[in-house]
């Protein structure tokens, strides 16, 4: 199974971005897993929310194939434990499922379309977090999910 992150924007802060990039690696020993962010829109000042969600949308919309499992990190999601998360995640790879995208949408959230081609919605937290805040607590619990599939001693109960 592959494990992409799909987001929009980048990483402006480079702690961040070294945190992400050393659970990506970590990530790797037992998935295939990568982050694919898009460029932010340009020129958004004339836009309304409901414009820029649908640009956003487009430009998401266009890296998601048909056969992809989406789940969008959405606040209205499912909220899970990090041993229910861990479950999730080995529901999906007893599926069959060959490629799991996780979308972060941009601040006004996702457009009609995207919520009609996801597949689930899953919450972090009641609480909102940042675009780069999300990149680096998502692939730590990913990473914390295979760890505990695994048996390894890194999540503590």
């Amino acid at each position: 199974m592959k494990i992409t992150l799909l987001l929009v924007g980048k990483t402006d802060d480079s702690t961040i971005g070294q945190l992400v990039d050393d659970y990506t690696k970590r990530l790797n020993h037992y998935v295939s897993f990568n982050q694919q962010a898009l460029p932010d829109l340009k020129k958004t000042k004339h836009l309304t929310q409901e414009q820029q969600k649908q640009q956003e949308g487009n430009l998401l919309m266009a890296q998601i194939a048909p056969a992809d499992y989406v789940i969008l990190l959405d606040e209205k999601g499912k909220q899970y434990s990090s041993i229910r998360f861990s479950e999730f995640i080995q529901k999906q790879l007893n599926s069959g499922v060959k490629h799991v995208v996780f979308v972060v949408g941009g601040p006004f959230g996702f457009s009609d379309l995207l919520y009609e081609r996801s597949n689930a919605l899953l919450s972090l937290s009641p609480m909102t977090f940042s675009h780069q805040m999300v990149r680096l607590f998502f692939t730590e619990q990913l990473y914390r999910a295979f760890t505990i599939l695994k048996g390894e001693p890194y999540h503590h109960q």
